[in-house]
């Protein structure tokens, strides 16, 4: 009821009434009957505990050694948010799979919170394949990691010095470096860069003297006659019910909204720089033929090595691929997986 209450006021808040779309299929808090989920938690190498949830088809010898997929959370959301759904849907053909909290967010420790490290990120995807290398039922040699929207550059990230992982795959992936350096499609100038820059730097003194923490970009609280599509697109997944999630012990006026200091790390990360060295582990890239996003797929696809694979879904945009069931490929993750991890 709480939460509910908390989804209202946000939605009465807004200037404009939304309600959610749930057309083709959305489904993000999605429960499989055929699975059994359990709550994991696990180190990273600098001892920070790292939470996911691992799923598990009912039936599975634990004596039998099978596959495993990491699944990796939008950046700004939480495992309940699109991963979760991915996880369910990968394991219910046949893989035991792990959707995590990234850390400074969800269950996941660090602090303060919302805090953005690329390089913890990727480090998390290395702590997951160290947890999942340990458990009786999982080969440590078939292990795939699948990163939605920002998490598929974390996860690049991450495979480039961690050979473990062996089939990579992304769905509606943001280059979270080039998005903040350069905005979308090179929108954003050198002198717009320095000037978030400067603020940033900025706000570190006021912090550092005993200030409020500020937050930053994240989605909006309300939309307006004037937001724009992209604003819709993210508020209906994330303040409506069809994707809105709240972790426990944290303020909805907070979620998705990194802090300001540390977002502007991401201008010092370069996922896409080296890619070609993953190769010959095989990679696939998701994305919707309408996503605003789509000019990072397509950049990761021509900069990777063989074997590599570019599926673009009709009519899709970027949000769309986050839980709208009738719309995410599944097969195709499905069959990626299947042949890649054998």
């Amino acid at each position: 009821m709480k939460r509910l209450l908390v989804i209202l006021g946000l939605l009465v808040g807004s200037h404009v009434a939304m309600g959610a779309d749930m057309s083709n299929g959305a489904d993000n808090f999605y429960k499989s009957d055929t699975l059994i989920q359990q709550k994991v938690t696990f180190n990273n190498q600098y001892k920070m505990r790292v939470a996911g949830n691992l799923f598990i088809p009912k039936g599975w010898d634990p004596d039998v050694k099978g596959p495993a997929i990491i699944v990796g959370h939008p950046m700004g959301a939480v495992k309940e948010q699109s991963s979760n759904l991915y996880a369910q849907k990968l394991a219910e053909q046949g893989f035991v799979t792990l959707s995590l909290d990234l850390s400074f967010w969800g269950e996941s420790e660090g602090r303060p919170r919302n805090a953005v490290s690329p390089d913890l990120y990727a480090e998390d995807f290395s702590a997951a394949v160290d947890f999942l290398g340990t458990q009786t039922f999982v080969d440590k040699n078939r292990i795939g990691v699948l990163g939605i929207c920002g998490s598929g550059s974390f996860v690049i990230s991450a495979v480039k010095i961690d050979p473990r992982m062996k089939a990579i795959a992304t769905v509606s992936m943001y280059d979270m470096g080039a998005a903040n350096r350069n905005g979308l499609k090179h929108s954003q100038t050198l002198e717009q860069r320095k000037k978030i820059i400067a603020e940033a730097a900025a706000q570190r003194d006021l912090e550092f003297a005993g200030g409020e923490t500020r937050y930053t970009s994240g989605t909006v609280h309300e939309i307006t006659e004037k937001s724009h599509p992209i604003e819709r697109e993210f508020y209906d997944f994330y303040r409506t019910p069809r994707g809105e999630f709240t972790p426990e012990g944290q303020s909805p006026k907070l979620t998705t909204h990194p802090t300001l200091t540390s977002n502007v790390k991401f201008m010092n990360f370069y996922p896409f720089n080296d890619i070609a060295s993953i190769s010959p582990r095989p990679m696939l890239f998701i994305a919707g033929s309408e996503a605003h996003s789509l000019e990072f797929s397509q950049e990761a696809f021509k900069l990777a090595g063989e074997p590599k694979q570019l599926v673009i879904v009709p009519g899709a945009g970027h949000v769309d691929l986050y839980d709208r069931v009738k719309l995410i490929p599944f097969d195709a993750l499905s069959e990626f997986f299947r042949k890649n991890l054998k």
